[in-house]
């Protein structure tokens, strides 16, 4: 056995395990922790495949940034446990239908009739010159560029919504309004008071 096919089981099991215990884990803390090590075990692999700048991303981004969010936030809200496992016995069902159609669209998609070329292309090995961003970035903005801004319209649309279901208007809220103030008429704002002079 070479040393990839090696490393490739090794994170691969890293990658199941870790990600089996994202869904079991009753500590949302521990859960998002499992998270970090299957988007690492992830990014040994996108290297595997010669997807460095994919690899780097993963971790930069999720890992760096987006995980180290997700901690502070589970650590601050200081979930409710029994609340939590309720909802999970309520949603359970419908979440193993859900698991069910995933796997089976995983199944269907990996067939090596539907993947085609990609397997060859995926096992050759490239020149020392070749960039993987430069090719992405051709494949994104030539082939995929309707499906790619799509994306973005729909995460914009999705950042509004949020935006739109959490904003909350206050009774006592102190902001700005230019409206009143244009309004404002120095007769209602300004008194003169004649005060005698003290000695």
């Amino acid at each position: 056995m070479s040393v990839e096919k090696l490393v490739f089981y090794v994170f691969s099991a890293i990658l199941i395990g870790s990600a089996s215990m994202v869904i079991f884990s009753r500590q949302s803390v521990r859960a998002a922790l499992f998270l970090i090590v299957a988007f690492c075990s992830s990014a040994v692999l996108w290297m595997l495949l010669e997807a460095e700048f994919l690899s780097l991303l993963l971790i930069f981004v999720y890992v760096g940034a987006v995980m180290t969010l997700f901690m502070f936030v589970v650590m601050m809200l200081n979930l409710d446990q029994e609340t939590v496992q309720e909802k999970f016995v309520r949603y359970l069902p419908i979440a193993l239908i859900l698991v069910v159609l995933m796997v089976a669209i995983l199944i269907f998609s990996v067939k090596s009739t539907h993947l085609g070329d990609l397997g060859q292309a995926m096992s050759s090995h490239h020149s020392a010159d070749y960039s993987n961003t430069k090719a992405l970035g051709m494949l994104l903005y030539t082939h995929y560029f309707y499906a790619f801004e799509l994306a973005a319209v729909i995460l914009l649309i999705a950042i509004v919504a949020a935006i739109g279901l959490t904003h909350r208007e206050k009774e006592n809220n102190k902001r700005q309004r230019i409206s009143e103030q244009l309004k404002a008429n120095k007769k209602d704002r300004l008194t003169i008071i004649d005060m005698e002079a003290e000695e």
